[in-house]
């Protein structure tokens, strides 16, 4: 399929800390390309903020005062309060929104977009199906809407992002021109990209480091030090590529060593919220669902919700042996195990990498 068009009009969908630094990036970005149109859509979801609507404050001060504050939104990003206003004329789809809303959102713009359009997630973690099979947010998004759908993961945080830090990312597109279009709109030179056209890979390995980062988490509530830590991200990174290598065998060992991969991992063990809310949960006693109300408003904690999703997938194939970093790690967070067992867990990581990996190709 040729995408192109005489212009390129972008729509993202999202209003959180990472849809507000995207729509920062692309609302400079198209500006200063000739190929786009100058006017960004951009679907907030309707909230009010001491007596305002959330969308006439951002369209008034050009700031999301809610989710990142003190960060300028350029002032062609329109927030618009109706998904489906905001898709009109887009053919470039940005997806960055929670993923418990993604199906109603893409149920909502069925057969109301552009058939050709390009969707582009920023959406982690999987959806399980009633057997307990997994799948990325990127098919549901493909399926649902009938679109090519590229995916764009990488380390780095919303605010760091939006404050220009030095940061990078993968594009995931088994269409090569989706990747080039899409780099064109999202990299500056404080935020670089690399393409590659392992699309599954990518989007399932920067779900995969949020179970690690769990981990790393119940290490810091044992006050054990970076040390063990970065012994947990060498042994998890060989769990990582194994479980890939049994489950998804068409993905590529090459694209662990990209954005969405190491670097990801490395970043998210040390410093997101996985981390901090999982040392939490060991240092409170507390249940999940409580510290989750304390902490986090009440939404789930996204590595164990992908850890739960991992646990049953390989209690299913019986594979307990081979991923005892991942099984030990859904145990502690159901509190049938303690969190120090995830010691013997690394213990054993170890020792499957000579029974079960000797004949991946490295």
């Amino acid at each position: 399929m040729s995408y192109d068009w005489e212009t390129y009009k972008v729509c993202i969908f999202g209003s959180g800390n990472w849809g507000s630094a995207i729509a920062k990036i692309v609302g400079k970005n198209v500006t200063m390309i000739e190929d786009f149109d100058t006017e960004v859509a951009w679907y907030v979801y309707e909230e009010i903020i001491e007596d305002r609507k959330l969308t006439d404050i951002i369209n008034e001060t050009h700031e999301n005062v809610k989710y990142l504050p003190n960060q300028i939104i350029p002032e062609n990003v329109i927030a618009i309060p109706d998904p489906v206003e905001a898709a009109k004329d887009a053919n470039i789809l940005i997806f960055v929104m929670p993923r418990k809303f993604i199906r109603q959102l893409c149920c909502a713009l069925e057969g109301r977009i552009n058939p050709n359009a390009i969707g582009c997630s920023l959406i982690k973690g999987f959806q399980s199906d009633k057997s307990g099979n997994i799948r990325q947010y990127s098919h549901l998004i493909a399926e649902k809407l009938k679109i090519q759908t590229a995916v764009v993961m990488g380390a780095g945080s919303a605010g760091e992002v939006a404050d220009g830090n030095f940061s990078e990312t993968t594009i995931g597109s088994v269409d090569r021109e989706v990747g080039r279009i899409l780099q064109v709109l999202i990299e500056t030179p404080h935020f670089l990209t690399v393409v590659s056209n392992d699309a599954d890979g990518v989007e399932i390995c920067s779900a995969l480091k949020n179970i690690v980062a769990c981990g790393a988490g119940f290490l810091d509530a044992l006050d054990h030090g970076n040390s063990t830590t970065a012994i947990l991200i060498r042994l998890a990174l060989i769990e990582m590529i194994d479980f890939v290598d049994v489950f998804f065998p068409d993905t590529k060992l090459s694209t662990f060593f990209q954005s969405c991969g190491i670097v990801n991992l490395i970043s998210t063990c040390f410093g997101c919220q996985n981390r901090r809310i999982s040392e939490a949960y060991i240092r409170s006693q507390k249940t999940l669902v409580k510290v989750e109300k304390d902490l986090l408003n009440g939404q789930k904690l996204l590595g164990a919700e992908i850890s739960e999703q991992i646990y049953h997938m390989i209690v299913r194939t019986e594979a307990e042996e081979r991923f005892p970093i991942f099984f030990i790690i859904h145990k502690i967070f159901t509190r049938e195990a303690k969190p120090e067992q995830l010691l013997e867990s690394m213990r054993n990581s170890h020792c499957a990498h000579f029974r079960f990996r000797h004949n991946l190709d490295w």
